[in-house]
């Protein structure tokens, strides 16, 4: 894959442990810096994305500003935290709580189940690059409008926990509008949705979710996570447009199917993911 451009990035990415999305890191093509609660990403080295920093798409161009206090949008945000408070201490805000980690190779299993594979550095190597790389794309592309709004998280302005605790402080500094991580969990699903077209449905719900899944952490509105699928798509139809992208998708799509056919299944207990999600 071609590495494109050499300017420093700044590249927002979570660590086992850390502040997930919101820790914004500087990193050469190919490094990552080692500051910031944790460390650098667990099990991989940061990759510089697909595109450029001049290609992305403008997430303060594409989104309206985020609900204002006294709306009925925000009147929405409001009653969809509330409905989601139940979930405090149950299997489905466990399951929030691993699908905050965006360490690697955490990140990419949290779909396995979802596409009927196991997904992994030594089962799907290609698969597996195309994730950490296009990470890069997605999560800058929400920065605009995060930098610029500075939306505050709901935990900040209404109280409550959260499912990572040891996240909070560097989630208080960075803003809640887009949410990032829905942003990489319907990008995420969109590839792989074209990887393994036969599981499309179930990687989309689990995309879903995993976007959802900040909702139930009380880490972000729920017009926060709406947001971020809509700058996912836009950056992925970018991708789209990438010669080392659709190679790289290419590529994916018959690694999966190869380890399909070697039966190489999920690793972890898809059972109790699948009753855990279907949690009102």
């Amino acid at each position: 894959m071609t590495v494109r451009g050499t300017r420093p990035v700044r590249v927002a990415l979570a660590v086992a442990g850390a502040a997930a999305l919101g820790l914004a890191l500087s990193a050469q093509p190919g490094e990552a810096r080692q500051d910031g609660p944790g460390a650098a990403v667990t099990g991989a080295a940061l990759l510089p994305g697909y595109l450029p920093r001049t290609s992305l798409p403008d997430s303060l161009a594409l989104l309206p500003p985020p609900p204002a206090a006294g709306s009925a949008a925000f009147a929405r945000d409001e009653e969809a935290r509330e409905s989601a408070a139940p979930l405090r201490g149950s299997a489905r805000w466990d399951r929030a709580a691993g699908d905050a980690v965006l360490a690697f190779p955490q990140a990419v299993e949290t779909f396995a189940c979802a596409a009927g594979v196991a997904i992994g550095e030594d089962d799907t190597p290609r698969l597996y690059r195309l994730m950490r790389t296009m990470m890069v794309d997605v999560g800058l592309s929400t920065y605009a409008a995060k930098d610029h709004y500075r939306r505050d998280r709901p935990f900040v302005a209404r109280g409550g926990p959260t499912c990572s605790p040891t996240d909070e402080a560097a989630l208080r500094g960075d803003g809640s509008y887009p949410s990032g991580h829905s942003a990489l969990g319907w990008g995420w699903a969109l590839a792989l949705a074209e990887i393994a077209p036969e599981r499309a449905d179930a990687i989309l719900q689990r995309g879903r979710e995993f976007g959802q899944s900040r909702l139930v952490c009380n880490v972000h509105w729920q017009s926060d996570i709406d947001a971020g699928r809509v700058i996912a798509a836009a950056a992925v139809a970018r991708l789209h447009a990438d010669a080392d992208f659709r190679a790289d998708l290419k590529a994916a799509r018959r690694e999966v199917e190869r380890a399909r056919r070697a039966g190489r299944l999920p690793r972890g207990d898809c059972a109790a993911e699948a009753a855990s999600l279907a949690q009102p």
